[in-house]
């Protein structure tokens, strides 16, 4: 079996894996590097141009696993895309607005390779998405039997409880197995249950370590984070202040509405309208549509039923008045600029009736890294278009990751029982952390660390 890392850098980047297995191949994930521009934002597909690719595996719908996948299928024209059923409905609306975003950053930020492919190829491709149940063995691809004398592998997804359609994807071959997970969390989130990755035994694992570099507290539970943020949310509302939690479409959104959702269903907090991004809202209808297909709680919960859901309109977040306490759950989670969470944010900081309540991770470089940063008080840079502010507002970070614990996945490989270990996704400390307690948890297990463009045997 051979394996080549694609992702163009070693950090959290474009999620890329191509598996050559017994003459047949496979690219799991097709993502862009959400701190690169244009082209350099692609995975290093030049490197496979010339494989006769049989098959793209998405593990899931967000940008960093799927969002270079139209230009992989200029690479791999024959190639049949495999995801969920669930990620099936929404990989369409996920590509799309990517061209919407890009051909704005071609305007705003003159990027002249924007955008990298437009919505009439989108539309063109959409013929080869194919979407699968969980659970079900199937072949790579129909067309091609067999290759080098052995018949196709078969491939299935497994529930990842990440985010709507997340997926862990299993391969077998007539010799070998090779387990991927994707992003995956094992614990129940508010609406998603946890993973399904029961009796998963393999070969090979490659696993995500994006949380290598973050112990968990001594005593934390995610329902006392939960708790936690239902205090903070009645505090600000009852000094009449906003609560802004910056949010990813896709996942974080419909978490954090479906915990607001509850609170507001217990009598917790004041039955209110909460004001969301446009992009949110259409994800948030394919969570209640799709809540019959779903692995999930509540089960009888429809966001768009239980809630007041606003969508703030263009240059809304630059005008209303933010008095009288108001919910705000937008985009994006980072605060990037020429996003609602961003104009909001701008006019929040300064205020101390104010609160900004991060719910997920802000790398450091971003704006909303910046604000987390910053002291009470203090003057920072918040972001090129928005200058220089001082952090007067409450600000707090609430751990409610859709990502495993880092012990719940050394523990997982332990479980899996592979021979090699090969880890991705993940910040050079979180993999050296991982590789550091898996051989000494392990010692039998070959641990690998595939640099960018690094071809492993295994």
């Amino acid at each position: 079996m051979r394996i080549l890392n694609l992702n163009p850098s070693s950090d959290i980047g474009a999620s890329a894996w191509f598996v050559d297995m017994e003459g047949h191949r496979l690219l799991m994930d097709a993502g862009t590097h959400p701190k690169l521009e244009g082209m350099e934002s692609m995975p290093l597909y030049d490197l496979i141009k010339d494989e006769p690719l049989d098959a793209i595996a998405i593990s899931h719908c967000h940008h960093d696993h799927v969002g270079s996948l139209p230009v992989a299928l200029r690479y791999f024209p024959k190639a049949h895309v495999l995801m969920s059923e669930l990620s099936y409905f929404l990989v369409e609306r996920v590509l799309h607005n990517s061209v919407n975003v890009m051909i704005r950053q071609r305007e705003e930020l003159g990027i002249k390779e924007y955008p990298l492919y437009t919505h009439g190829e989108v539309d063109d491709m959409a013929h080869l998405f194919q979407g699968y149940k969980y659970n079900r063995e199937i072949t790579w691809a129909a067309y091609q039997k067999t290759r080098a004398g052995f018949p196709s592998p078969t491939l299935e997804f497994y529930d990842a409880g990440h985010a709507l359609g997340s997926a862990g994807i299993m391969i077998r071959g007539q010799k070998q197995t090779l387990f991927y997970t994707g992003d995956v969390c094992f614990q129940d989130q508010t609406i998603l249950k946890g993973a399904r990755f029961e009796d998963v035994k393999a070969d090979v694992l490659i696993i995500e370590t994006t949380r290598g570099n973050r112990p968990i507290a001594p005593g934390f539970t995610r329902e006392g984070e939960a708790e936690r943020l239902a205090l903070a949310i009645q505090r600000v509302l009852d000094r009449k202040g906003c609560v802004l939690i910056p949010v990813f479409a896709l996942g974080r959104s419909q978490e954090i509405l479906a915990q607001l959702a509850l609170l507001m269903r217990a009598g917790k907090i004041r039955q209110q309208p909460v004001f969301i991004g446009g992009l949110g809202r259409v994800f948030t209808e394919i969570y209640d549509l799709e809540a019959h297909r779903t692995h999930r709680q509540h089960t009888s919960l429809r966001l768009t039923e239980a809630l007041n859901l606003t969508v703030l309109e263009k240059g809304q977040a630059q005008k209303m008045k933010l008095s009288g306490g108001r919910l705000f759950v937008v985009t994006a989670g980072m605060m990037s600029e020429k996003t609602a969470a961003h104009d909001l944010a701008l006019r929040m900081i300064g205020d101390e009736k104010q609160a900004i309540f991060f719910v997920g991770y802000a790398d450091p470089q971003t704006p909303g890294g910046r604000l987390k940063a910053a002291q009470m008080g203090e003057k920072f840079l918040f972001s090129p278009s928005g200058g220089e502010v001082t952090k007067q507002c409450e600000v707090q970070d609430f751990d409610l990751t859709a990502h495993a614990n880092r012990d719940e996945l050394v523990d997982f490989v332990g479980k899996v029982d592979p021979h090699t270990v090969l880890l991705g996704h993940g910040e050079d400390e979180s993999r050296k952390w991982f590789e550091a307690e898996i051989r000494a948890r392990y010692p039998k297990i070959k641990v690998i660390q595939p640099a960018p463009g690094l071809s492993v045997v295994v």
